[in-house]
Formats: C-alpha cells, structure tokens, sequence
C-alpha cells in the first residue's frame, strides 16, 4: 500500500478531532480527518484468543485482573469508533475455552437447545460483524459448539475445515461453515456521502486441529492447507463483488519458510493475491510491536505489514483491541485501498515501579452478561476436594525438578497402572511425561501456580493443568525415551563451561513443550548444543545434552519397552517429538487429565507433592546461568531440590532474575 501523497502520520492523540463523543474531545484517525470526497476511512477492530476471559479476573489466583478481560478491551470500543469514520468488529477466534468459566459451562452447567453462553452472550453485546474458529473452539466437541454458535448474532466463517474427506477441488469441500461472508456496508466519505461497499471476510483455523482435538473430530472432519484454501476461495469472493477481502487467520506469523499444511501461516496468506489485510492470532502475541517479530522477512513490526498488507495480531485474553485502519478511495462503482496503518491498543500499562495500570474501565454491559455463569464458576472453583501438605508451586519449573509437575505425573501413574492392570501391558515399566503450563513467560510475573499447603480446591487443579486434555499412553523404546529427553532440552541454550550469568532460558521454546519424564533419572548438559530443532529434525547427531539416563538404577536399555502416560496433544504428535505420534498410542482413556489429578487427590484425601529431583544439571565447574520468573519465587528459592538457586535482582516488566549455580 502506498502512503497517500501529501498525507503525513499524525498520533492519535495528536490530532484533535471536531465533534465530541461522552461530552469529550475524540482524537480523529488521521485518515477519517483528511479523507477526501471519494476518499472513506474504514477501521476493522479485532478481538483475539479472548479463551472465555469475559470478566477482568483470574480464576485460578481467585482475584481481579487488570490485565485481561473482554468487558475491559469492550470499553475502548466507543472511543475507537468515535475516531473512525467508519468501523467493523471482528473475533478471530479461541473464545470458547481456556479458564474456568468455560469449563464450567462446558462441565457443569451444560449446553442445552437454546441456552446463551456467556462469552457469546458478552459478544452480542459488542456488535460483533463476524468471526473465525480457533483451534480451542473444538476441545469441547462439535455437539457443544454447534450449541454455543447457534447463539451467536453474528456469522462465523472458516474455509480450511471440512465434513468429511477432502475433495480434489477445494471449491468442492462439503465444509463445515460458510468459507466466507460479503458484508454489504454503507460508508461515509469524506463530503459526509454515503455508498455502499462490499467488504468480504474469509477464515481459517490451524490444520493441527485434526491432531489436538483428533478425539472430537476424527471420522467427522478434515482440515486443508491455509494458503491452498484461501487461493480457491478469494478468487470465488472477487467474482462475487468483494471490493475488499479481509482474511480472518487465527494462524501466527512463523518466516522460517512456507510448508504444508503449516500451523503459522499467516505471512504466507498474505502473499495470496486479492487478500488485502490480515487479522492474525494464536500465538498470544502482539503485532505490531517492538521485538515479538523482529527480523522475519515480510513481516513488517513497526509498520505492521505482512507481504506489503497491513496485518495485526492482538495480545490474548483480552490484553489488546487489535486496529486496521484503511483509507479508501471509489473507483468507479468500487473501492480500493490506497494506504493503511495497524496498531495493537493495550489495555492496561506498567508505571515507573512497574506495576500494573488499568487504561480502561469495564463495559458494565458485557460483564452483565455473562455474570451469573461468573458468580456461579467462582462457587464451583472454590470446592475444596483435598489437602497438599506442601506448597505447590511452579516459579522453577523449567530449572529443576518441580512439585507442581511431580503431582500431574504422581496422579498419571497412578492411574495409567489401574488402567493397565489387567491387560497385555501390565507387566511393562509405567513412566510418566508432564510439562509445566503456568511458566511465567508471555503470561507475565504472575503467571504461575502457587498453592499454599493445606485445602486444594478445584481452581488450584485447574491452576495445575490448564487445558482439557485426555489421558493417552504410548510405547515406546528406551531409545525414543532419550529422544524425548533431548527434544525437551531445546528449552534451555548451550552454555560455555565457566560462563558467568549466561542466558539459560530459550524464550522461543514453549514450556508446555518442556516435558520433564519421571520414572527414570537423568541430567542435562548445557554445555552440549540441541540434538532437534523445534519440528524434531535430527540437527546435530552427536549432540547427547541427555547424560547418565537411568531406569531401576541403571542405565536405560535402549531396546527395552515403557508405556509412557501423557496427554492426548503429546501422544498424537502435538509438539513434533521425535517417534511420538499416534502409532505409538497403546491406551486412550476417557477422562481428563484434570479429572485424574482431581479423583487421585480426593482417593489420597492429603497430597504430598514433593519433587524426588529425579532430574538436574550436569555440574559445569565455575558457571553460572541466569533466568527470570515471578518475584514471588524468592521465598522458596532456597528449597529446591536439586539445584542452587540465588536472588540477581529485579528483571524486566515485573520479573524477578535468578541465578543457578551449575
């Protein structure tokens, strides 16, 4: 998009506008000030990854969030529209599962013909013009969703996901939504004239849904290439008048080459020609933005392009109201876009102590809405189903061995051997494979688990295990255990012997892929690189960061058979572990990890979950490594076993630094 001649960038908050909105000034977007009397100015809003947070609250802390919540970003709606002189609303997708409120309804309440869910409920408030399905919009199955949509006063659009097999012509797909919408919508231009224009919405939704959620979509779906699916469709929205086409990508943004069947395909899309602008999500990030993109080639993070298309990608849970704005100018009878700016808006902000600050007030509307499902998920969070007689906590998880991952993996064995008790694999060693979920991270400093010892109720299980995920079990060899080992090592860099304060952390491995297997012991030497890269191709072949591996003692037998119990994401390839897929799949069980952890801890009535350190650092002489988490960690710093960890002071935007002493 060229910038229109003459037309310089102005701040919003520059610019003052000439008419009043709440009996205060509005800062006019530049081009809705300027716009000339063929020229329009549309702006496009959009929601993304909302995952149920309607109510700026944490369920699991049992506390007010200022950093999240839909009613919060809902509130900066009227202002955005008074500064446009014309605007759309759009949701990109995972807004139906993700905290306790959803699974409330989902598990609790329950969806029957006719019922509003209350994150629906909260979107027809807000005028929603149209949506797009995310991968999270599945985990409850499609009976639940097709209930949950039915509800919707807006339409929702997906091109990629059909019924059934995949047909040779993707324009042939027996698909599950509509692939697309064409809006027909009056704008006023810059005389004040009205006309119409046509404004085209197509979405997509990451092809590994036929994996993370294989259990609800397996025999009842398929899922097409993105960019396959968008150049058989935008071609049919042209010919059927679309002035403009806005693909609707919950799909991240990933330059490390174009592949099939790609879950981050949105730098892609925006390649496809008569695509004009991009609403990108999944990867809970903002675009866009200082660092977050830096360096991929296409994508623009200052200017907030893809491919030369405005794009933006808006945070998660509320953070952020994601803004493209388009000046337009008529060419005939139709329009086109002649330039465009993007702009993520947060919700909130850190002051000079870095605490955080609102910048917006709540939508009562919206809160309305959705509060008695609120008032009643609080009750059901708040059921007390057993005791811990330690502290569970998650600020070190990803450096040693960590009581918050010991009860998951506790809770799995104990179930995966009644389960197998009997059959043909009750004789094979059981070892159990979790990974820590509430890490810190994009999450921020508050984004852990930490329980206090004494009554656990249903909010810390849900704390513990975030995602609905089933039990599954896979066999394996002693061999393929290493191999997980070493994929899961690609969290931390290589670390130079006698190094002092290296960084330890890789910030672009995440942490749900970090399992920690319990059952055998090992270390992990930093000083040697990653064996895998992050798709778990073999590397570097020479690479073993997994040492002195052991099983009963001694060392593992790479011929030898485990059944590893994991989760449904694990064992059907989710993470691309080597060797880890559905052929390995011995046992799929019909409850939730969560509902394990839940009924283990209600039949041991008091928990103990002490980590046993079944897995450290191999001793670097005269190194040490830094890494961030939450300040609350300091108090138990001193307690982990397994490694020596020190105070280094304050990190950034709220994060404490630690040292480990290797």
């Amino acid at each position: 998009m060229s910038q229109l001649s003459g037309l310089h960038p102005i701040s919003r908050r520059a610019l003052i506008g000439g008419f009043a909105a709440s009996s205060a000034l509005v800062v006019l977007h530049p081009f809705a000030a300027r716009a000339a009397n063929n020229q329009a100015h549309l702006r496009i809003m959009e929601t993304t990854d909302i995952h149920v947070h309607v109510f700026p609250y944490d369920y699991y802390a049992d506390k007010p969030n200022d950093t999240l919540g839909l009613a919060r970003t809902a509130s900066l709606i009227d202002g955005i529209r008074a500064e446009a002189g014309n605007s759309m609303l759009i949701d990109n997708g995972d807004f139906l599962q993700g905290n306790p409120l959803g699974d409330y309804v989902a598990y609790e309440r329950g969806m029957k013909e006719g019922d509003k869910h209350p994150v629906i409920s909260a979107m027809n408030v807000l005028g929603y013009d149209v949506g797009t399905m995310g991968n999270h919009e599945f985990n409850y199955g499609l009976d639940f969703l097709n209930k949950v949509l039915a509800g919707a006063g807006f339409p929702f659009v997906c091109a990629n996901l059909t019924k059934g097999m995949l047909a040779s012509d993707p324009k042939k797909d027996e698909l599950m939504f509509k692939p697309y919408v064409i809006i027909e919508k009056q704008i006023r231009d810059g005389s004040g004239a009205t006309s119409p224009i046509k404004v085209g919405f197509i979405g997509f939704v990451p092809p590994q849904i036929m994996t993370w959620d294989a259990k609800n979509l397996e025999g009842k779906a398929q899922t097409r290439d993105i960019v396959d699916a968008a150049k058989a469709w935008v071609p049919v929205m042209k010919e059927e008048g679309a002035d403009i086409v806005i693909a609707l990508s919950h799909s991240g943004i990933d330059g490390s080459g174009q592949s099939e069947r790609m879950e981050n395909a949105s730098l892609y899309l925006a390649g496809v020609e008569g695509i004009d602008a991009i609403f990108t999500g999944h990867q809970h990030l903002v675009f866009p933005g200082p660092k977050d993109f830096d360096g991929i080639t296409g994508a623009d993070a200052k200017k907030g392009t893809l491919m030369g298309k405005p794009a933006v990608m808006a945070g998660f849970w509320g953070s952020h109201m994601g803004l493209i704005d388009l000046l337009l100018e008529k060419d005939g009878n139709s329009w086109k876009i002649i330039s465009s700016t993007s702009e993520a808006r947060p919700i909130y902000h850190r002051d000079d102590n870095r605490k955080i600050v609102a910048d917006v007030k709540d939508k009562s509307e919206v809160l309305a809405a959705a509060q008695t499902d609120h008032d009643a998920t609080l009750a059901y969070v708040r059921r007390a189903v057993g005791k811990t007689s330690a502290p569970l906590y998650s600020y070190f998880a990803l450096v040693a061995d960590d009581p918050s991952v010991q009860i998951v993996s506790n809770a799995q064995t104990w179930y995966i051997k009644q389960m197998l008790k009997d059959g043909e694999y009750k004789d094979l060693p059981v070892l159990s494979a979790a990974a820590p979920f509430k890490a810190g991270g994009r999450g921020g400093p508050d984004y852990f688990t930490d329980v206090a010892a004494g009554d656990i109720a249903i909010k810390n299980v849900a704390d513990l295990y975030l995602y609905p995920n089933t039990v599954q079990a896979v066999l394996i060899t002693g061999a393929q255990v290493k191999n997980w080992l070493e994929m899961s090592a690609g969290m931390f860099n290589q670390v130079k012997a006698g190094s002092k304060d290296a960084v330890l952390i890789n910030t672009g491995f995440p942490s749900y892929n970090y399992d920690v297997i319990d059952g055998v012991t090992y270390q992990i030497d930093l000083s040697q690189p990653v064996r895998f890269d992050k798709d778990g191709k073999l590397i570097n072949q020479d690479a073993n960061r997994i040492v002195d591996l052991a099983f009963d003692g001694k060392p593992i037998d790479p011929a030898q058979k485990f059944v590893v119990v994991t989760n449904n994401y694990r064992a059907g390839g989710g993470g691309k572990f080597p060797e880890i897929a559905g052929d390995k799949v011995i046992f799929v069980a019909p409850d939730t990890n969560r509902d394990v952890i839940v009924r283990y801890i209600v039949d041991q009535g008091t928990i103990n979950p002490s980590a046993d350190a079944n897995w450290s650092f191999k001793p670097l002489a005269d190194t040490t490594a830094v890494f961030e988490s939450g300040p609350k960690g300091r108090q138990y710093a001193a307690t982990v076993k397994g490694a020596k960890i020190e105070d280094a002071g304050d990190g950034e935007n709220g994060f404490a630094k630690f040292r480990l002493v290797l």
